[in-house]
């Protein structure tokens, strides 16, 4: 019998619980993988012996900052925080190239949906997304992936303005610098590279920030959290590598 490796909780109080979640994580029940058995919302409520109810989602496959509520009520506030957009989240990732200045991605996404979670949704049409971006560091990997004789990268901080379905993922490849190791929107050369020299699978996308008022007594509270576990591992790697532009 092997035990479960608690999740890593980095904020807690009466009202609310936030946790680092790991890639590859659900977070909680869907028919997008029925045999999947692990899911955030019940290994959560099994570490602390509570019942917990997610406020928002992260994709399967992306870490980091998962906020928790610990009945409906408080949920359901912070879901018209939500909806609001007064709740202010940060990513970071790395992608393809060079992205040499900061900027902003305005560029409407139509919803795209998925063949068994969204097969009774009809045809929707383009809705206004808009995402900034800030490049935090540059690489530069003397080995070819592409067409270039050298492979590089940018470390770049995310901040979406909207919350459309894959929308980091979907403006990244817009501005043409995809998110590394993203299988359904990003560059299969550069993931195989990836995976056979620096044995990086998961994508290089991370929350690691969280902005929102309180809903018990209205402070603003800020939440951060480290990137995933496999992104750390691959920018110490590159450190060797890190050049300024």
């Amino acid at each position: 019998m092997t035990s479960e490796i608690p999740l890593s909780v980095v904020y807690q109080d009466e009202c609310l619980i936030a946790i680092n979640k790991p890639a590859g994580l659900l977070v909680h029940r869907s028919p997008i993988d029925k045999r999947e058995t692990r899911f955030a919302v019940q290994l959560l409520r099994d570490q602390v012996g509570r019942r917990v109810y997610p406020v928002h989602r992260l994709d399967r496959p992306t870490s980091g900052l998962l906020l928790f509520a610990f009945d409906s009520a408080t949920a359901s506030a912070i879901g018209k925080q939500m909806m609001a957009r007064q709740v202010k989240k940060r990513y970071v990732a790395v992608v393809r190239g060079w992205v040499k200045a900061p900027g902003m991605i305005d560029y409407a996404l139509k919803f795209k949906a998925d063949k068994i979670a969204d097969k009774d949704r009809g045809d929707i049409a383009a809705q206004p997304a808009c995402t900034v971006y800030q490049p935090l560091q540059y690489f530069e990997i003397p080995e070819a992936s592409g067409r270039y004789t050298s492979s590089r990268y940018t470390l770049v901080q995310l901040q979406p303005h909207s919350g459309r379905k894959h929308q980091l993922r979907r403006h990244m490849v817009h501005l043409r610098h995809p998110i590394l190791g993203d299988t359904s929107h990003g560059d299969g050369k550069q993931n195989k590279f990836l995976r056979q020299r620096f044995d990086f699978e998961n994508l290089a996308l991370s929350c690691t920030s969280m902005g929102l008022e309180h809903p018990e007594h209205g402070r603003w509270l800020t939440l951060t959290c480290e990137p995933g576990a496999s992104i750390n591992r691959l920018l110490a790697d590159w450190q060797p590598y890190q050049i300024k532009i």
